[in-house]
């Protein structure tokens, strides 16, 4: 390697940079400022590392979420001082709560310049609280090879800390003197001269991008959950949001898992199960659905409860599981207390794909319970079908149920927060597709929709997203991103613009307005086609399921598209709820 000797800054930037580089870091987003210079050209400089230069400081750090999300490896975030490194806070706050790995590098003053009134310097310690995995303040930049070694060492620790014992943040904050730009020191190469032509390959030589090891659990302790679990007849699989790395591994794992103890797996929409559903036949999907039945919510009652990671959106499960308070086991291999409903719980700390599954000598059938939901299930679908592919005016309700039956292969979706993941999870129905779907889950915000989109869709898979208005205009500034696209991904948005917060026509307030449609609804009047045609953005409006199934099909050359369906969230809402009532008149 080829150091940057110019000066004492660009050696301190070049060295860290490098160590990223040979740990494994692929991407760093860059956010323009002067204080960061020495980073910004450091990145610029290294071969190894794509550098992306992106000016909303907020937008940035979303669309790093969603590269971290797809590729599963630490995405760099570099900031200025002062207020830039706080527009990255809500993109850390989600990434600590999905368990997203960043490397967020805020550039600041020296100390002699803060508290001062010096300019642009805040406080940026502990910037980002209790969010990050790890957090430090480097060294200012030293002629000093101990000093170098410290910092390598730190962030060989910062690297660890990405993704183990949990993936998440690590902030670094980084002092710099001037000289900010690469101006010539002659101390500086001095000082690399003296240190001889060899002494960078063994400077580095111990530096790999190899992982840390990862505990399990006691073979005790999965001896007697086993135990428990091959007594129960009534045994229950909830399968929440999961992005694993090898989503085919993932499906085969919890299908060997429910066929050796005959249970039924409720999975959502935001796991792979839905989208390798084939694999197993004991997959039910429309568990939120049935679970307004009160006949099925009473009589298929679990004993014993397999929770994999976090549980699904569905308030209305979460209730039934709290009330009916079976003895849990919680199969994930993070830290976190995943106890949501504080019931009877057992964490076992791995993941279903290195639990140990016994390989019977005769598979047990399905349980009568587990074919009981399974029925059910399948009679619900049956149900809803001829409402589903109604014609007439497009339903935001039908908008999952025509996606998972026509979006082509392969593709990744994303979908916002609030009224469409719900959907999704009530109305997305079981396929092969292979279907990859993300969404900010971690904390649950609209804000950063677009932009983690962008960042799913750059060097990925055809992606997409699935968004409300409020959503969409939230992050505008994303659309700034658009040009990141016309090489190296394509992304089309699915718009519901039904003039506002179509969630909260869910909630008792919508009975009370006003205040209710200024201040919670909150419409906005934004002509979309206009600010597609601002941003030079390819756009057109669908009005019904022959237009959409038309679009699907239509993935055009690299870029971003805006599908826009204008709606009526009221009738909308209405129109749901008549499919609530539905269901909980079934005959079972």
């Amino acid at each position: 390697m080829a150091v940057d000797a110019r000066n004492t800054n660009t050696l301190w930037a070049s060295i860290l940079v490098e160590t990223l580089a040979r740990l494994g870091l692929d991407l760093a987003v860059i956010c323009p400022g002067s204080r960061s210079g020495p980073l910004a050209v450091a990145f610029a400089q290294q071969e190894q590392i794509e550098a992306i230069p992106i000016l909303d400081e907020r937008s940035a750090a979303f669309f790093a979420l969603g590269q971290a999300k797809r590729t599963h490896k630490p995405v760099a975030l570099v900031c200025t001082s002062g207020t830039a490194g706080a527009n990255f806070y809500p993109a850390i706050i989600e990434a600590r709560e999905s368990r997203v790995p960043l490397v967020v590098l805020t550039a600041d003053r020296p100390p002699e310049l803060r508290h001062c009134q010096a300019g642009q310097a805040i406080d940026q310690q502990k910037l980002y609280g209790n969010y990050p995995n790890w957090q430090s303040e480097l060294a200012l930049p030293q002629l000093s090879l101990s000093q170098l070694r410290y910092l390598r060492q730190t962030l060989v620790y910062s690297w660890e800390r990405t993704c183990f014992p949990v993936p998440g943040v690590v902030h670094l904050n980084c002092p710099f003197s001037d000289p900010l730009a690469p101006e010539p020191q002659p101390e500086t190469q001095e000082f690399v001269s003296q240190l001889g032509a060899g002494v960078w390959e063994e400077f580095f030589a111990a530096v790999t991008s190899e992982r840390p090891a990862t505990p399990r659990p006691s073979g005790e302790s999965l001896d007697r959950a086993f135990a428990t679990w091959f007594k129960s007849d009534r045994g229950l699989i909830v399968a929440g949001v999961a992005q694993p790395r090898d989503p085919k591994r993932y499906s085969e794992r919890v299908a060997q898992l429910a066929k050796t103890l005959g249970f039924p797996v409720f999975a959502e929409a935001l796991s792979p199960l839905r989208h390798w559903a084939s694999m197993n036949p004991q997959l039910v999907v429309s568990y939120d659905l049935l679970l307004r039945h009160p006949q099925i919510a009473t009589e298929l009652q679990p004993d014993v409860v397999l929770q994999l990671g976090d549980l699904p959106t569905s308030k209305v499960l979460r209730q039934w599981l709290q009330q009916v308070n079976s003895l849990t086991w919680v199969l994930d291999p993070s830290d976190r207390n995943l106890d949501a409903l504080h019931g009877r719980t057992v964490h076992l700390r791995l993941d279903v794909e290195r639990l140990p599954i016994p390989d019977p000598v005769v598979p047990p059938a399905p349980s009568e319970f587990c074919q009981q939901w399974c029925d059910a299930d399948a009679k619900l679908a049956d149900a809803l079908t001829p409402k589903m592919t109604e014609t007439g005016p497009l339903r935001e309700p039908q908008l999952p149920w025509l996606l998972s039956h026509g979006l082509p292969s392969q593709r990744q979706v994303m979908v916002a927060n609030s009224t469409p993941v719900r959907d999704m999870e009530w109305f997305w129905r079981r396929s092969d597709r292979q279907t990859q779907v993300f969404c900010n889950r971690g904390a649950n915000g609209i804000d950063g929709t677009l932009s983690t989109a962008i960042g799913l869709a750059y060097g990925g898979r055809p992606t997409f997203l699935i968004s409300g208005d409020l959503a969409f205009l939230h992050d505008s500034n994303g659309l700034l991103l658009a040009q990141r696209l016309k090489d190296q991904g394509h992304l089309t948005v699915l718009l519901i613009n039904n003039q506002g917060g179509g969630i909260f026509e869910l909630l008792p307030i919508a009975q009370f307005n006003p205040p209710f449609e200024a201040f919670f609804a909150t419409p906005q009047q934004v002509d979309i086609q206009q600010l597609c045609a601002a941003y030079g953005i390819d756009y057109s409006q669908i009005e019904s399921a022959v237009d959409l199934k038309e679009s699907l099909h239509q993935f055009p050359k690299p870029g971003l598209r805006v599908l826009e369906l204008r709606s009526d969230r009221r009738q909308d809402q209405a129109w749901r709820s008549q499919l609530f009532a539905m269901v909980s008149q079934l005959q079972v």
